[in-house]
């Protein structure tokens, strides 16, 4: 019998190292902006999402896909701020324009009530009236400089 409880003690215990070296890595391979450059939408959604756990953010849920409305990450901030986030996964030569910022101010706040809003992209945004838009808004654009500090870091960059 004790034989027994030694042996499930001892696969617990290779199994909870095992997990937490499984975590440690992921962590690693999270702070390379590159690795992004090869994921699908939905996998740079969850990305982000683990960065913003990462950073202290709670209640971190991935909700993108056909019919999310413009919110791919929903999350309460530190000091308890709803947060949306619309996540844009793009090659790095290819820029968020406008009309993606336009159609996020129109959702953020009305439809998902966001306190935060943040449009992340692994790619950078287009100069212009889109930039601009943003900053009237009080929405937030992390393009692909600032989400690489911020994977590195665990905190957005200003």
């Amino acid at each position: 019998m004790s034989l027994v409880v030694v042996a499930a003690a001892t696969v617990g215990l290779v199994v909870s190292k095992r997990r937490a070296r499984e975590r440690a890595d992921q962590a690693k391979r999270d702070r390379l902006i590159e690795a992004t450059d090869t994921m699908s939408g939905p996998e740079f959604e969850q990305w982000f999402a683990r960065i913003l756990v990462a950073s202290g953010f709670r209640n971190v849920t991935v909700c993108g896909g056909s019919g999310d409305r413009g919110a791919d990450v929903l999350a309460v901030a530190p000091d308890g701020r709803r947060v949306v986030a619309q996540c844009k996964r793009q090659s790095p030569s290819n820029r968020v324009g406008s009309a993606a910022i336009q159609r996020f101010a129109g959702t953020c706040r009305d439809i998902h009530g966001g306190e935060i809003c943040i449009l992340v992209t692994n790619s950078f945004f287009t100069a212009g009236d889109g930039i601009e838009i943003a900053r009237q808004l009080n929405i937030t654009l992390i393009d692909r400089n600032a989400l690489e500090v911020w994977a590195w870091t665990g905190s957005r960059a200003t």
